[in-house]
């Protein structure tokens, strides 16, 4: 069975977590700041070890400075289960369809290593 372990940066509204397991209770979401889960604070590096070791893809909206975090994990012979940046242009409907949809149509190895960017397919409509 294939089971989506997803942890929410700090920054992603709670929200998100709400609405996604009210569409799909099987799923693991954790959010940063949860008990056994990094606290609120911790820097992105840290939190990207904590996924590696736990195997949980990261849900952030930091398009900034996580593209160079993950960059620089990887080039340390670290792993990473995946990171999955939100579009602030999707609203939360839109973005959450998109999680069910990756969490239901694909396995999470296919994110190994990799960071992608929502909406996964794009429409010129």
């Amino acid at each position: 069975m294939n089971v989506f372990q997803l942890l929410l940066d700090e920054n992603v509204d709670p929200l998100f977590r709400v609405e996604l397991l009210k569409r799909n209770s099987d799923l693991v979401i954790w959010r940063v700041g949860d008990p056994d889960v990094p606290p609120r604070g911790t820097l992105d590096p840290e939190i990207l070890i904590w996924c590696e070791t736990r195997q949980f893809i990261l849900v952030t909206n930091n398009r900034d400075s996580m593209p160079v975090h993950l960059s620089e994990h990887l080039a340390q012979g670290r792993h990473s289960p995946g990171v999955i940046e939100m579009n602030q242009n999707m609203t939360i409907g839109q973005t959450v369809e998109e999680l069910l949809l990756i969490g239901g149509a694909s396995e999470m190895s296919e994110y190994r290593d990799r960071l992608v960017y929502l909406p996964l397919v794009r429409s010129d409509s």
